[in-house]
């Protein structure tokens, strides 16, 4: 698995979740498991199916959580990147006479509406090592964008 970045506030918050998982929510499944046993046929018990399709959920969500904690690397803010644009850049872009603001997350924060930009998106594939004044052409599907970065924080 690729190197997953990650801001340490969001790190918190997925750990608190694996936690919770781990420690409340299997038990619950576990609990609802045995409830639905005492029902008698489980062929024919949708508790017992609901139970344990939940279990498989959180069993999923738990390793999920795990292999992406193994691969996080943690973005630090404020970090020095010398004007070139990395994970963490908050960077203001000029596109057909239009500025936009967009700061380069991992893929498990990107909200581009809120202008948070994975780096595995065009864009931010595109803005990656770059520095203000720098032209980029982004293929898209409407065609190739122009952008030119103003800055690079």
């Amino acid at each position: 698995m690729a190197k997953e970045y990650i801001t340490k506030e969001r790190l918190a918050e997925l750990k608190e979740e694996l936690e919770h998982l781990k420690n409340e929510k299997r038990n619950e499944v576990a609990q609802r498991l045995k409830q639905a046993k005492e029902y008698g046929d489980l062929s024919e018990n949708s508790e017992y199916a609901e139970a344990r399709e939940e279990q498989a959920n959180v069993e999923s969500r738990i390793f999920e959580l795990e292999e992406l904690m193994k691969n996080a690397v943690t973005i630090e803010k404020n970090a020095d990147h010398s004007g070139v644009v990395q994970v963490g850049s908050t960077v203001t872009v000029k596109k057909a006479g239009k500025e936009f603001t967009y700061t380069i997350v991992g893929i498990y924060e990107a909200k581009p509406e809120e202008g948070r930009i994975s780096d595995d998106s065009p864009l931010g594939r595109a803005f990656i090592n770059r520095k203000a004044g720098d032209e980029v052409d982004v293929t898209t599907p409407a065609g190739v964008m122009k952008y030119q970065i103003v800055t690079v924080e």
